[in-house]
């Protein structure tokens, strides 16, 4: 068996670290959690269960989650967030393959879990997610708060079978809190990173969202949960682009000022 390090960021986890690290047993060698100085029993909870935990402020998803890649002693990595878990099948799917890893990455369907009901059509899923890679291949990038794993070389990637469980989100609110949450680390990344968007995208951008969600990925099997998470994706994208405009125009009327 070749080795794996199961690696966590945590944030006052204390509901869900005890379920993301036991649904790892089988296959972790190691498990190493980076904790933004949470002010609830995550650490505990996590020392107890055997986990490495180090404390490290936070300065970002992608940062953050490099900074728990580093601490891995072996090649191959498994990034989790500390609200997801591995099904019994994706578990005993990473445990064949290491027997011999034969790709350098992996992916695997993220199934979300909304207000207690696992969401399996829409926008959700199957929601591939490359979490398991040998670290001296790739880390990860892509734009806060969607980070991603890139790998450093056209790699071939295999989905593995099972789902990795995502518990999302509780309540309407919650969700909503999120929504504000993340359209404004999104803006501002989009905004620092100098990508051009057009205007239309306000407009645009949340009618195909509900659309392409609830219609034609079929949101709506899942009644009405499936049109609260298509409307609420959709609010997302709008208060993103509109925090876009925002910024854009404040830096407009700076320039002017001077």
């Amino acid at each position: 068996m070749q080795p794996i390090s199961v690696v966590i960021i945590t944030y006052n986890e204390e509901e869900n670290i005890q379920r993301c690290i036991e649904s790892v047993k089988k296959i972790a060698d190691e498990v190493i959690v980076i904790d933004s100085f949470s002010d609830d029993n995550t650490v505990s909870i996590a020392t107890a269960m055997g986990a490495m935990v180090k404390q490290s402020k936070f300065n970002g998803y992608i940062n953050q989650k490099n900074k728990a890649i580093s601490l891995a002693t072996n090649n191959y990595v498994l990034l989790l967030d500390a609200d997801e878990f591995l099904t019994e099948e994706l578990a005993n799917s990473i445990l064949q393959e290491k027997k011999a890893f034969s790709f350098k990455a992996y992916a695997m369907k993220r199934c979300n879990i909304f207000s207690g009901t696992p969401i399996r059509h829409g926008l959700w899923y199957p929601d591939k997610k490359l979490r398991l890679f040998d670290k001296r291949y790739g880390n990860c990038g892509g734009l806060n708060p969607h980070d991603r794993i890139v790998m450093k070389e056209d790699v071939k990637v295999k989905l593995l079978k099972g789902d990795m469980m995502h518990a999302a989100f509780n309540s309407v609110a919650e969700y909503q809190f999120r929504n504000e949450q993340v359209s404004t680390i999104v803006a501002q990344s989009i905004y620092e990173a100098g990508i051009k968007k057009s205007p239309l995208k306000i407009i645009v951008s949340p009618l195909w969202t509900f659309i392409n969600g609830y219609f034609l990925k079929m949101g709506f099997l899942e009644g009405y949960k499936g049109f609260l998470i298509a409307s609420l994706t959709a609010q997302q994208s709008f208060l993103k682009y509109q925090k876009l405009r925002q910024l854009q125009r404040q830096h407009i009327s700076e320039i002017v000022c001077e």
